[in-house]
């Protein structure tokens, strides 16, 4: 699952990153309202944690802007103000649960996965497929031709980004931030590492090639050259 912490507060974020990175989440953390906004329309999140009072943009404002735009993300709302107006606030203005600083972690972690338990996909939604390649996504299990493929976890979910989004063409940097969730240029071959070995994995043999490359501009999945 892939979090964003909307926390002004770097002490605190630390602690909830430190905590939700050890509980399997990959993490990612925004400082104010205005950078939370950017990445949360840029990047496919699984859910959102959003501080209500944050400098640039309130954490309330944030998130009214997100349903706006028609964002689905799951948002839990962190406040010191628990007062029943407060959180009444927080949920009107998109927040589907509002938490009560100070909190215990297993608490947050709870209603973490309570929430995303809620945005999960109908069961169709699991199983995703491109000609003759097939994925279920609740058993990870990856099929071309009716046989399986063994694929590394950076494979599959490079894979899946993909599959949810055939003959779309995606640059290197697009990868970078919305597959492994880099918002920086690390200065590495990750890109065409992960590619290489996923295009020898779904297209060898006589299997019609599904992962192309798009040269100068970067890689997209299709059945048709």
């Amino acid at each position: 699952m892939h979090v964003l912490i909307v926390e002004d507060d770097n002490e605190a974020a630390a602690y909830l990153r430190k905590g939700l990175t050890e509980s399997g989440y990959t993490v990612d953390h925004a400082g104010d309202g205005n950078e939370g906004l950017h990445l949360a329309l840029s990047v496919n999140y699984d859910v959102l944690v959003v501080d209500r009072m944050l400098p640039g943009r309130d954490g309330l404002s944030m998130i009214a802007m997100l349903r706006a735009g028609n964002l689905p993300t799951p948002v839990l709302v962190l406040s010191a103000l628990g007062e029943v107006d407060d959180r009444v606030a927080g949920l009107r203005a998109g927040g589907d649960d509002y938490l009560v600083k100070p909190y215990a972690f297993s608490e947050l972690l709870a209603r973490l996965e309570a929430l995303t338990r809620r945005a999960l996909p109908r069961t169709d939604e699991f199983r995703l497929s491109l000609a003759d390649l097939e994925m279920n996504t609740r058993t990870h299990e990856v099929k071309r031709n009716n046989q399986k493929i063994h694929l590394q976890p950076m494979e599959f979910r490079l894979l899946e980004f993909l599959l949810r989004k055939p003959n779309q063409v995606f640059t290197r940097t697009m990868l970078l931030e919305q597959v492994w969730g880099y918002h920086f240029n690390p200065q590495t071959n990750v890109i065409d590492v992960h590619i290489s070995r996923l295009r020898r994995k779904i297209d060898s043999g006589d299997n019609l090639p599904l992962l192309h490359t798009v040269r100068g501009t970067g890689y997209r999945l299709s059945d048709t050259p």
